[in-house]
């Protein structure tokens, strides 16, 4: 099951409170998606695309690229603070491999807010994670704009 919420309107600044829980996503792994996540960020490293060079890495599979984890955790910020919210920082740790078959659930919540010169900034803490443990670990600055006092 993939993300309930794609969210069409950017949430208020005003609205958001630390402690508010991101509402979380669930992607399902899959090899295609490895395989693609790999090709359109133009990394040809064949532990992304061929199991047999992977296993004799000593990898069990192909397993996810960090371009790859990146997105998803844009997308995974997006779906919930919505499409004119700006991503300003991201600062990601990867953990387990994420390999096929298996699904990675990403969940976070609002550690911190801030205002400067009109523009209202969230901080977010954030996981996402596997059967393995947690494929990557992060944080993250939002830009929301609306309900921002100046």
């Amino acid at each position: 099951m993939t993300s309930t919420l794609n969210r069409t309107t950017t949430l208020a600044w005003k609205d958001v409170s630390v402690g508010d829980e991101v509402t979380p996503m669930e992607i399902p792994v899959t090899t295609t998606l490895i395989v693609a996540g790999a090709i359109a960020s133009r990394d040809y490293m064949p532990v992304h695309h061929d199991r047999d060079f992977a296993n004799s890495q000593g990898s069990k599979d192909i397993f996810l690229n960090i371009l790859t984890t990146n997105g998803l955790c844009v997308r995974f910020l997006h779906d919930w603070a919505g499409p004119e919210a700006m991503v300003k920082k991201l600062s990601i740790r990867l953990g387990v491999p994420a390999y096929p078959n298996d699904s990675l659930r990403f969940e976070g919540s609002v550690t911190g807010k801030s205002s400067a010169n009109g523009e209202g900034f969230v901080e977010v803490a954030f996981k996402g994670t596997n059967s393995l443990g947690d494929h990557v670990t992060g944080t993250a600055v939002l830009s929301l704009l609306d309900g921002v006092e100046a």
